[in-house]
């Protein structure tokens, strides 16, 4: 197992939509792996979507249970998640590794219903609320090529933009 690069915003790649799994496969288990090894060497990362390591496959991987009090499904690989019901709203903060050290608010669906199947191929259906169904949107837009950053205000989404890249600048 490997822990993978991530991409950030703004690299380009991340709008990129990502393409439905085909092939179950140890290779597609591999890449599972290096996928959750990434997103637990995330500074608390409840979440991750291939995308964010340049595959572009429907991958994600979700795990609310260290969360108190929050209801969740424990340690979930979706792939090819599909979002088939949603109802209510509420707004929350929202971070994401590709997005370093910048939160913003986010409307989202306080409960969905999501079809996917497992990493052996086998077909999930999931009803999710709160924190657990916030973070399964968000990880499933990236495998659209959306970002939390879509969601802000212009002039936000500009200022987090410029500072990220002068931090990329420096760093190269």
């Amino acid at each position: 197992m490997a822990v993978l690069d991530i991409l950030t915003y703004p690299d380009e790649r991340l709008r990129q939509a990502s393409d439905r799994v085909q092939r179950f496969d140890v290779a597609l288990q591999a890449r599972i792996d290096d996928l959750e090894e990434t997103r637990k060497a995330g500074p608390g990362a409840v979440g991750i979507a291939a995308p964010q390591v340049g595959w572009f496959e429907r991958v994600i991987i979700v795990d609310v249970s260290g969360r108190k009090k929050t209801r969740s499904h424990g340690h979930l690989i979706l792939v090819n998640p599909e979002i088939t019901e949603w109802d209510g709203f509420a707004m929350g903060r929202e971070g994401c590794l590709s997005v370093p050290d910048y939160t913003g608010n986010v409307i989202r669906a306080t409960r969905i219903r999501l079809t996917a199947s497992d990493p052996d191929g086998a077909p999930l259906e999931l009803d999710m609320e709160g924190y657990e169904a916030r973070a399964a949107q968000h990880e499933i837009d990236h495998l659209d090529g959306k970002l939390f950053v879509d969601y802000l205000s212009s002039l936000k989404r500009q200022r987090i933009r410029k500072k990220l890249e002068k931090d990329q600048r420096r760093r190269a």
